[in-house]
């Protein structure tokens, strides 16, 4: 099956060096490029992409506006992939509370970009244990309209350690390694969890757990 990418950034350098890239590959598949937040949101629901590669700093209308518009408004909204430089730039954690499934550094290998493509458009978050760590640490203490003490009803004592624990950046692994449970054990409470918090991916569960007041910045 061939995944829909929608580039979204205003500079055309960097939609080129994708292009050229994704051209030659037959699982990927550019059905749009765009130049601003709003012509992104525009074409997002004309071609329906499966993923929009997002830049966060753009005229008008800046990504997470834009990427915000397109998770309330399309009835199956894609999963949007933000491009920041992660160094300086600290509207990621914004941007993944608007509904982004995760961000890409510009200047990482176009070779990693495309995987990370390929990662979202299945339905995962693009964000590593190690980076979901300092992006807590980083941003979760400063996002303009976080609300902390978000209730999460309906959540086991069980599934509220492993919530704890996603949000401390933990994988699966590591989370049963430290609960002394098996592997898939822990992938079930976390699938759980995204059904009964209504989360679209491991992004917005780390999310979660820092609005509950589960985690706090540089908890580990």
């Amino acid at each position: 099956m061939t995944i829909r990418v929608l580039l979204a950034d205003d500079q055309e350098l960097v939609r080129a060096g994708l292009r050229m890239v994704i051209t030659d590959l037959p699982d990927l598949d550019i059905v749009g490029e765009a130049g601003t937040g709003a012509e992104a949101v525009r074409l997002a629901g004309e071609l329906r992409p499966d993923v929009v590669v997002m830049d966060i700093r753009m005229p008008g209308m800046d990504g997470i506006q834009a990427t915000r518009v397109i998770s309330e408004t399309a009835t199956a909204p894609p999963r949007v992939l933000m491009l920041t430089t992660f160094d300086d730039d600290e509207n990621v954690y914004a941007s993944l509370r608007a509904g982004a499934s995760g961000f890409l550094v510009k200047d990482m290998a176009l070779v990693d970009i495309i995987a990370a493509i390929r990662v979202v458009a299945a339905g995962d978050a693009l964000i590593a244990p190690s980076v979901t760590r300092r992006l807590i640490q980083e941003f979760a203490e400063r996002p303009p309209s976080a609300a902390p003490g978000r209730r999460i009803d309906g959540v086991t004592e069980r599934e509220r350690e492993v919530l704890t624990l996603v949000g401390r950046g933990l994988s699966n692994g590591e989370i049963a390694a430290h609960l002394f449970i098996g592997p898939a054990t822990a992938k079930t409470h976390v699938a759980r969890l995204l059904t009964k918090l209504g989360a679209r991916d491991r992004v917005q569960l780390v999310i979660a757990a820092y609005e509950a007041g589960l985690v706090s910045p540089g908890s580990s």
